[in-house]
Order: structure tokens, then C-alpha cells, then sequence
């Protein structure tokens, strides 16, 4: 090729799943941290990663969030907000018993699941989480009632071991991030087995989780891979990777951002596939975009399967005057 022409750059479609992206909770979340920034200056401590992004968790810093684990690493005398993704009864008693400044960013939609897991309790009946185990979720959402009262499960082989209280009195939950297909199964096991246990009056897996999942799909059968920006600790986005891969897609990969992309992996490839987990935001997504374009003639194409106009308010304590 003469050297003064231009290279010319294969073509390759780009399906760009809808919904994708943050959720309202997400959203929410990072909104709870920059206002107590704004409302008591820096720092202002948060327990645990407010969501699961080391993009998001970074820019916060920037601004003078300070990250810690345990509510013992944060001094008494600045305010400390709790992580989306909520946490056992202990840690807010505690903080109240320190007479520490406390902000609840735990998602709406988590907290619902927390309520109904305290009235099935209330009411005598042991419970039956689906979940990961160790994720922070699942720490805190079966740490809203006494060791014991919530058996957790993963996989429908766990519910043949389950050992309860009385078959009777029982009732299951879930984590709001799980694969729908994989929490259908568990949940049709549990009752197999428990055939007077309660289940959620609506479906305990999040929206957004919901609609992301629906939205891979859709796209799966139209190309040749998929790409996940989410981070590895992302359980919403870990799931869109195994939703491709269950729906026919030869190559799903989870990607923090644009500088992770395996290219050898994609050599040969016209159509790829491109969402986001709920806590990553839209300028990672734009990120990936551009550097498809700067090895590709690339035709986007969005690929919508539902629109999202929730949006959650914010802690009153947020909304009132320091």
C-alpha cells in the first residue's frame, strides 16, 4: 500500500445493550457520599466500596471519601455513610452507640428485602437466603436477624442438605443481584422440597439486574462476542458475563475499562456485544467505544429492550440544613 493512503479499518458492528449502566441505587449511593462531602466538608468515611467500582470508589477519594472496612477504622467525630449494598443491624447500633454522624446508603430495593425478612422473622418463620456467600449483600442482609434464623443457599444442591427448624414456618429471599434463570431454579428446589414455604410477593432480584440481564440476552444472538465492563467484586456484573455465555455468545468477557479489552481474543470478529454492570458508569462505556473505533470502521447499534425512569431520594438527614 502506498505509504500517503490512509489504512483502511474492517468493519465491525457494535450492539450496545439497553439498559445498561447505573442504577437508581447506584446512583443514589455516589449522591449520598458528594452531598456529605458538600454538607460537613472532608472527609467524609464510607464503609466499604459505596458500590462496587474502583473508577467511581477513585473519583470519590478525589473529592476526600475516605474507604475503610470496619466502622472501628473511622474516628468518632466525622460523619461515616454505610455502602449500597446495606449491612447487618450491628454496624448502625454501633455507630448510634458511638454517637457517630451515620448516612444509610444501602439501596432502597436491598432495604425491602431487609423488611420482609424482619417480618417473616416477627411472625416466627426462619428464612432462606439465596445469595453468594461472604458477598457484603448477604453479610448484611442476613445479618439483619439473629445467627440462625437465615440459612443461606448458592446452588440447588444446597437445598438438599438444608437442615430447618420446621418445614412448615419458612420462607426464602434473595440477593438483588443474582441470575434470574439460576435464582428460578434454586427457588423451584426450595419448593420441591418445602412445599408450604413462602416466597417473595414480588420478585427480590433487582430492576435493573433484571433489565440488564434481559438486555444481554436480547443482544447474544447477534454477535460473535461480549464484552462486561463491571468490576471482578461486581456480582450484577459477573452475571451479565454468565448470562451471555448461557445465551450462546462463543466469548463473554467482564473488562474494568478499555486498556483491559483482550484484542487477540477478538481477532476475526464483525459484531460485538457491549453493556455495563450497574455500578459502572457511562464514560467507561464511551471509553471502550472509542477504542473500538480506533481499530475498526465501527456502526453502532443499540439494542433497547426497556426503559428505566426510577430514581430513589436521598436520606432526609441529607436534605435538611447542617
Amino acid at each position: 500500500m502506498p505509504p500517503n493512503l490512509p489504512r483502511v479499518l474492517p468493519p465491525l458492528t457494535l450492539y450496545l445493550a439497553a439498559p445498561r449502566g447505573f442504577c437508581a441505587g447506584v446512583d443514589r449511593a455516589i449522591k449520598i457520599v458528594e452531598m456529605a462531602i458538600q454538607k460537613w466538608g472532608a472527609p467524609v468515611y464510607v464503609r466499604h466500596e459505596i458500590v462496587h467500582n474502583k473508577f467511581v470508589v477513585d473519583a470519590l477519594k478525589a473529592q476526600g471519601a475516605i474507604f475503610v472496612e470496619e466502622l472501628d477504622d473511622c474516628p468518632t467525630d466525622r460523619p461515616v455513610v454505610f455502602s449500597a449494598h446495606g449491612v447487618p443491624k450491628s454496624v448502625p447500633a454501633e455507630a448510634s452507640r458511638r454517637q457517630m454522624i451515620a448516612v444509610d446508603a444501602t439501596c432502597p430495593l436491598v432495604t425491602k428485602v431487609h423488611n420482609e425478612a424482619a417480618r417473616h422473622h416477627e411472625a416466627g418463620t426462619q428464612m432462606i437466603y439465596i445469595g453468594h456467600d461472604g458477598h457484603p449483600e448477604t453479610v448484611g442482609t442476613m445479618g439483619q436477624l439473629p445467627p440462625g434464623e437465615v440459612l443461606l443457599v448458592e446452588t440447588v444442591a444446597d437445598v438438599a442438605t438444608l437442615q430447618v427448624r420446621d418445614p412448615a414456618k419458612l420462607a426464602f429471599i434473595t440477593q438483588t443481584t443474582l441470575s434470574v434463570d439460576d435464582t428460578a431454579e434454586i427457588a423451584a428446589a426450595l419448593k420441591a422440597r418445602f412445599p408450604l414455604i413462602h416466597a417473595p410477593a414480588h420478585d427480590d432480584i433487582c430492576y435493573a439486574t433484571t433489565n440488564r440481564q434481559a438486555a444481554v440476552k436480547a443482544v447474544a444472538p447477534r454477535i460473535d462476542a461480549l464484552l462486561v465492563i463491571g468490576a471482578p467484586n461486581s456480582s450484577n456484573s459477573k452475571r451479565l458475563v454468565e448470562v451471555g455465555t448461557a445465551a450462546g455468545c462463543p466469548y463473554s468477557m467482564l473488562i474494568q475499562r478499555a486498556t483491559d479489552i483482550d484484542w487477540r481474543a477478538l481477532e476475526g470478529v464483525r459484531a460485538v456485544g457491549l453493556t455495563a454492570g450497574a455500578s459502572a458508569p457511562e464514560v467507561l462505556v464511551n471509553e471502550v467505544v472509542d477504542a473500538f473505533r480506533a481499530r475498526y470502521t465501527v456502526t453502532v447499534d443499540l439494542v433497547e429492550t426497556a426503559v428505566e425512569d426510577i430514581e430513589f431520594k436521598v436520606p432526609r438527614i441529607l436534605r435538611e440544613p447542617a
